[in-house]
């Protein structure tokens, strides 16, 4: 696939998803194994108390315990190692000059990690060079099971991570088809083909890029059976445009209404951080579509259930 080329997200998901496979299972004592998943039916008798595929939570540690388990059999939690390079990030908390910001990206997307059922490492921002890069990296292969790393399109970072990437596996650049999105490089490193995929700079973008890609590669290394998030029928609250030829995720508000039908309000400033805070679900457009008009049926990937 040639560099820069524009992939749609059906497509650039099914090649994630192609080199994301369910990890290892084995014994896990019960607290770790909490938020895992079971390997293995578990019977009592001719009956089975827990199913095979099923997220272990507090019940199923209970109901271990009371049948005098200390293990159980697991597909354990996948190790993923966050890394976002760029010498002029900087550390929350820190002082910061006219020409840094504070770093953002690996913040938030290792704790979107932790919520999609992952073990996240998070790795201090680093200097733009080559060789440290590559060094960390190779470092980190040892205890990761999917590598996601952010570098900014504009200053040079993006090119240099993808030229390390080259360096250690088969990988390719594209541009998936999403409105707002950039280039992103995905493939496998290293000796036992870890899946790597990169990330625009732009906090927006990251974590759109992480709930319609980088999620479901968790949840499929992880082994659940439901690898995406929720989704429902959501009625528009007023007209939304956008741009035919690309797909669109909008972040929304989802309020209850009396028809059981929520009512879908699009957020003002979609392209501000904190829109994704005040988000309760992504109202998707197909790259076909121009849009809703007011009072339409839309479908929405839900992101918070208390809606």
């Amino acid at each position: 696939m040639a560099l820069d080329s524009q992939i749609s997200v059906k497509n650039m998901l099914a090649e994630l998803l192609a080199i994301s496979h369910p990890l290892t299972p084995f014994d896990m004592p019960l607290l770790d194994a909490h938020g895992a998943t079971l390997a293995e039916d578990i019977f009592v008798g001719d009956q089975i108390v827990l199913h095979k595929g099923a997220r272990i939570r507090s019940p199923q540690i209970g109901l271990a315990a009371s049948l005098g388990l200390s293990n159980l059999p697991t597909q354990p939690h996948p190790r993923v190692v966050i890394i976002s390079a760029g010498d002029d990030l900087v550390e929350p908390g820190q002082l910061i000059a006219e020409h840094e910001e504070f770093e953002t990206n690996s913040w938030m997307l290792a704790t979107a990690a932790k919520e999609a059922g992952a073990l996240a490492y998070r790795v201090h921002t680093i200097p733009e060079n080559h060789e440290q890069l590559k060094s960390v990296i190779e470092d980190q292969l040892v205890r990761a099971d999917l590598i996601v790393i952010s570098g900014e399109s504009n200053d040079g970072s993006f090119e240099l991570i993808e030229e390390v990437l080259a360096e250690l596996g088969d990988v390719e650049s594209v541009v998936p088809n999403l409105q707002g999105s950039a280039r992103h490089c995905y493939g496998i490193i290293g000796e036992d083909g870890i899946p790597v995929i990169t990330l625009p700079g732009d906090s927006v973008s990251a974590y759109i890029s992480f709930e319609v890609f980088i999620r479901p590669m968790i949840r499929t290394l992880l082994g659940v059976k439901n690898v995406f998030r929720q989704t429902s029928k959501a009625r528009v609250s007023a007209d939304i445009e956008s741009p035919i030829g690309v797909a669109s995720l909008i972040r929304a508000r989802l309020e209850s209404s009396e028809s059981g039908v929520p009512t879908a309000y699009a957020l003002d400033d979609q392209d501000q951080l904190f829109t994704l805070s005040e988000a309760s679900a992504l109202l998707t457009v197909a790259a076909d579509s121009p849009g809703y008009l007011a009072g339409e049926l839309a479908e929405v990937i839900i992101l918070d259930k208390t809606v």
